[in-house]
């Protein structure tokens, strides 16, 4: 995750991301005395329900904002970069909700860095972006982006990969996967597509001069709302969660 994310605006504009977490934190199960890796634990919300069910949480994030907010909520929250973890053989389970997806530049190295954290049979579970996941959010801020002759396509902050490509990936790094699926899941955005596009896609926006950035909002919002805002005026944006559950082998 990039070191620019703000823990009071994340939560108050994306909140949804812990919130619909639930299912993840079933799938990883903690047990009581485990030791378990957040990796990219943002402010800390999901390590603490994972500490309220007596595992012991170690979170790592690189945005210095977010770690401080982790620690006052009482989680050993470290500042480090998810391409260089130290740790070996020192987790029962590593766990990640929304953070991979913006590591594909160096996810080889994250990954490796996961396998030697985890002891042998420790499970690796977590959930990010898909294949289609904002398909048509991308879509919109590339066509807008384009009309002012700007090509938005290498500067793509996320990476979303099918399920065929995340588990063959996996497998190169040693884990034995035991599911990888695609889960479409539109969400609700309340604090509306502007906030979204804001918080998640600062760098595109900022391809523009800052003189001509409320033009190219309006503008990707007027693409995205034949498609992305209901009937009642409510913003959805086009989510598409993998979600998977890997182990590193017990020989």
């Amino acid at each position: 995750m990039g070191g620019r994310w703000e823990a009071e605006r994340y939560a108050r504009d994306a909140g949804f991301v812990a919130e619909l977490a639930r299912p993840l934190l079933d799938l990883l199960d903690p047990c009581p005395g485990e030791r378990i890796l957040d990796l990219g634990c943002g402010d800390g919300r999901l390590s603490a329900e994972i500490a309220a069910r007596g595992a012991l949480v170690v979170g790592v994030d690189n945005s210095p904002d977010m770690v401080r907010a982790a620690r006052a909520r009482g989680i050993d929250a470290r500042l480090r970069d998810a391409a260089e973890l130290p740790f070996e053989a020192e987790f029962d389970a590593v766990f990640s909700n929304a953070a991979l997806h913006w590591m594909g530049a160096r996810m080889d190295e994250v990954l490796a860095g996961v396998f030697r954290a985890l002891v042998p049979g420790g499970r690796f579970v977590g959930e990010m972006g898909g294949f289609g996941n904002i398909a048509a959010i991308e879509t919109a801020i590339l066509a807008a982006l384009e009309r002012r002759g700007v090509d938005g396509r290498p500067h793509l902050p996320w990476t979303f990969p099918t399920a065929t490509a995340w588990r063959e990936r996996l497998s190169r790094h040693g884990f034995e996967v035991e599911r990888a699926e695609l889960i479409p899941r539109p969400t609700r955005l309340d604090a509306g597509i502007e906030a979204w596009l804001e918080l998640f896609a600062p760098t595109l926006l900022g391809l523009v001069p800052q003189d001509g950035r409320a033009a190219l909002v309006a503008d990707i919002r007027r693409l995205l709302e034949p498609s992305l805002r209901d009937e009642a005026g409510v913003w959805w944006a086009d989510y598409v969660r993998l979600r998977f559950v890997a182990r590193r082998p017990a020989a």
